[in-house]
């Protein structure tokens, strides 16, 4: 038996914890390794192991205005889970695998771009620290993100949500029956960006049917449409129908099936916290459909539990989906209209509340909607968090080619808050010359 050239990473972060019992712990990924070992899968010609590297501050800062920083709020484990994203990118990027599995925690799909602390297990996102370092060093452009996760990717869509280079799309149950709360239909991405941001939020129950439904009739055609340079799974299995945490039900076979027909150059772990009865069959079904195996005996011990397909679920993720394949072809004329309403500047204002931290956010985004490049963003942020006495910033973001307006008035914005007063630090994160400046 020969397998595709696939790449594993495994990190399972024996030193980083939430709790001793917390769902988010190592067995997630030791059972998995077990039942690899036990059916000889790292014995299969074709499959092949990496040990992760350690990603760096400065690929962490591409990415996340920390406050106060990114030392004081990550460990060491945080940047060896970036770190194998990255080593799976790498993989695949120069050639070694077709394609590359990163197993690893802590998650990162929740920690947005700015980060006060810890939301839903993330603090860095590690999807984005790995796209950007790829974008920076390997050149890779346009990139095409589908999060599977049972719960919204609401980290990874505020990240790119002003980048038309970047296609997020995300299935998930409900915002309105599950944590975060986001992820709804009309959330498309800021004026310039519009169209290439994609929720489909599915009713409690959906299973394999739906999901695939969703796949074939929205997600598959639009990723052929956009033709991205790579396809990252953002790959949460807590979709699974024996999932503590949620409420669907999706089998092994379900997600081996995804897996096979969306051909994802890369995927990365995220959630799944069905320890014993549900990883360790997902992510053999998975493994074995990205390296072109047979799946079709990957079944769990307890398969007939899971719930049939309920009618009106059909009904309303057949309605779901019509929605968003017409906004994906009125997308031109949509962000059109948007550009004209918003005018030079596009603003939004939000609360945002970091569960696992305890935290509440005020934020005050500000985005230049520039005909020539991605235009320049202005952040306000202040917590109320008790981890240290940085809790307000004033952050400017630079863009990847800016124009020399968008340059220059980024950082005359910073200078002038400076003078100004009222923030604890203003940041310059430069994302052309890759430079992040602090100043307090």
């Amino acid at each position: 038996m020969q397998a595709n050239p696939l790449g594993l990473v495994f990190f399972p972060a024996f030193d980083w914890a939430i709790s001793p019992t917390h769902p988010e712990r190592e067995e997630r990924l030791l059972y998995t390794r077990d039942q690899l070992v036990e059916e000889g899968l790292l014995d299969i010609p074709g499959i092949h192991e990496y040990k992760p590297r350690l990603a760096t501050v400065r690929d962490v800062e591409r990415v996340h205005l920390a406050v106060p920083d990114v030392s004081s709020l990550i460990t060491d484990a945080h940047l060896i889970s970036a770190g194998g994203a990255i080593t799976a990118a790498e993989a695949v990027l120069k050639g070694e695998v077709q394609r590359a599995f990163a197993l690893v925690r802590p998650p990162g799909h929740h920690a947005m771009r700015v980060v006060h602390g810890a939301r839903g297990f993330c603090t860095i996102n590690i999807e984005a620290i790995m796209i950007e370092y790829v974008r920076r060093h390997l050149g890779v452009g346009r990139v095409a993100i589908v999060d599977t996760d049972v719960h919204h990717g609401d980290g990874t869509q505020d990240i790119y949500y002003h980048d038309p280079d970047t296609l997020f799309i995300s299935f998930h149950q409900d915002g309105r029956t599950l944590y975060p709360g986001s992820g709804f239909t009309q959330e498309l991405g800021s004026p310039q960006a519009l169209g290439t941001t994609i929720n489909i939020p599915l009713p409690p129950g959906t299973t394999d049917e739906g999901l695939h439904y969703v796949l074939d009739e929205l997600v598959l055609p639009v990723l052929d449409e956009f033709a991205p340079d790579i396809i990252i799974n953002s790959a949460g299995q807590d979709n699974h129908y024996s999932d503590p945490l949620a409420g669907m039900a999706i089998t092994a076979q379900g997600y081996a099936r995804l897996a096979d027909k969306l051909k994802a150059d890369i995927a990365v772990l995220e959630g799944g916290y069905s320890i014993e009865t549900a990883l360790p069959y997902v992510n053999t079904g998975i493994i074995l459909a990205m390296a072109g195996l047979d799946y079709s005996k990957v079944i769990e011990p307890d398969c007939k539990a899971a719930p049939m397909t309920r009618a009106a679920n059909t009904a309303i993720i057949q309605s779901i989906v019509a929605e968003q394949k017409n906004m994906w072809l009125r997308r031109n004329e949509l962000k059109s209209k948007a550009l004209t309403q918003a005018g030079e500047y596009w603003e939004r204002e939000r609360n945002i509340y970091y569960d696992s931290s305890e935290i509440m956010e005020e934020q005050v985004e500000y985005l230049r909607l520039c005909p020539e490049c991605q235009g320049f963003m202005t952040v306000k942020t202040q917590s109320n968090g008790q981890h240290s006495s940085y809790k307000s910033a004033f952050a400017a973001v630079i863009p990847r080619q800016p124009c020399r307006r968008c340059r220059e008035q980024a950082k005359e914005a910073v200078e002038t808050e400076k003078r100004r007063g009222g923030f604890q630090q203003y940041i310059l994160q430069d994302r052309e010359n890759d430079v992040v400046e602090r100043f307090f």
